[in-house]
């Protein structure tokens, strides 16, 4: 039986987190980073990031294989409400492990972070992402205008969203 698990990232997934980012096919992902030495530095904030309560990130993985990340970022404004974002190795797609792993970070934000809202916003074109809300149960709650940066341009955006 395949399993999934989430744990805690740590900075010696830099090297996997880079390929995996990196790769071309990452069209509604935007976040490359520049070398594995640039994401060593993203991982080492991580346990600033958890003991702030700013954001939760962590190591999707596959019968034991680092095959991506995930992570919770708190509304700093509303404490009460995260929002969850993930990324897969392009092998691992349609699979339904992006479904299990946000089923199981779900339950870190709404049973350990105490969250009353989880949202989860993608591109409009981003069709996987949308039928992973909607197994998860999240509701389609909009179109948010001009609310995420791609490059220099502002893009529109869905926004799902999970009430406990």
């Amino acid at each position: 039986m395949t399993k999934v698990e989430l744990r805690h990232q740590r900075v010696s997934d830099a090297k996997r987190f880079y390929e995996i980012l990196n790769n071309p096919n990452f069209i509604f992902f935007m976040i490359r980073p520049g070398s594995i030495d640039t994401e060593k530095e993203f991982l080492r904030k991580n346990i600033q990031k958890i003991k702030k309560n700013i954001e939760h990130n962590y190591a999707i993985l596959y019968n034991n294989k680092l095959i991506g990340g995930c992570g919770i970022k708190i509304n700093q404004h509303r404490k009460f409400i995260g929002e969850i974002g993930y990324f897969i190795d392009e092998a691992y797609w349609n699979k339904g492990i992006t479904t299990k792993a946000v089923q199981i970070l779900e339950k870190i934000g709404f049973n350990k972070l105490g969250l009353s809202r989880i949202e989860i916003v993608m591109d409009l074109k981003n069709i996987a992402s949308r039928k992973v809300a909607i197994k998860c149960g999240y509701k389609k709650e909009g179109i948010m205008r001009k609310a995420v940066r791609s490059g220099d341009k502002l893009k529109d955006v869905y926004l799902y969203a999970k009430i406990k």
